[in-house]
């Protein structure tokens, strides 16, 4: 756990993104994280965060603040956005496989079923708060495609959780990019962000695996 907080810290900083492409690597980042399955452990929040303040203190593409604010926003929602089309379609495809296998130890028709019905029935409001948990964005829009979710549904709440998610951690770097005590604690920052955001869901993971084992 260690090791890995220390390597999301290092890729989360304002000197990673600007030696590694500015902030167009943190749009590709943001698609691989919601889009492609082996990139849920990217720190999508963090890097949002820092970006945020990296805005405030550029002039690029505009000699506005807040016009660079509205364009990386719009850019870096696009990115989450068809990151959530790719693992939808991924899931709906694999979906479909599966469902042609029959019955194992490891996989059972009725699990994907029950699946299918949670999301025609919340699927729209767990594709949304999906974007503020991390691991679990990356996999809600592969089981909604595994279950063949209502698409024109899936889209709507896929736009409106990633411009959420989008527009508050950026807006959020971006106010509080010129405070001097956030720049000298932003190591701290950081961390903090990584472990509010992970810790829960690590935590569900291993004790509510516990809680099963033990049939408690």
């Amino acid at each position: 756990m260690h090791e890995l907080i220390t390597m999301l810290k290092s890729i989360a900083t304002e000197q990673w993104i600007i030696d590694h492409g500015g902030l167009y690597i943190v749009m590709f980042i943001i698609f691989a994280e919601t889009g492609l399955f082996v990139g849920f452990f990217l720190p999508g929040d963090s890097l949002l965060f820092v970006s945020g303040m990296l805005i405030s203190q550029s002039h690029s593409p505009f000699a506005s603040p807040m016009a660079d604010l509205v364009y990386w926003v719009l850019l870096m929602t696009a990115s989450g956005v068809i990151g959530n089309v790719v693992g939808y379609w991924f899931g709906n495809k694999s979906g479909h496989l599966l469902m042609k296998r029959p019955d194992s130890f490891l996989f059972k028709k009725k699990y994907l079923l029950q699946a299918h019905d949670f999301y025609e029935k919340k699927g729209g409001m767990a594709i949304f708060l999906a974007r503020f948990l991390p691991f679990v964005r990356t996999f809600a829009p592969i089981v909604a495609g595994m279950v063949d979710m209502d698409y024109k549904k899936f889209f709507m709440f896929n736009v409106l959780g990633c411009l959420t998610w989008v527009f508050s951690m950026l807006l959020a770097g971006f106010l509080l990019g010129s405070n001097e005590w956030v720049h000298k604690n932003i190591e701290m920052i950081v961390v903090g962000m990584i472990v509010v955001t992970t810790g829960p869901v690590l935590f569900k993971m291993i004790f509510g695996k516990r809680k099963e084992a033990t049939g408690a």
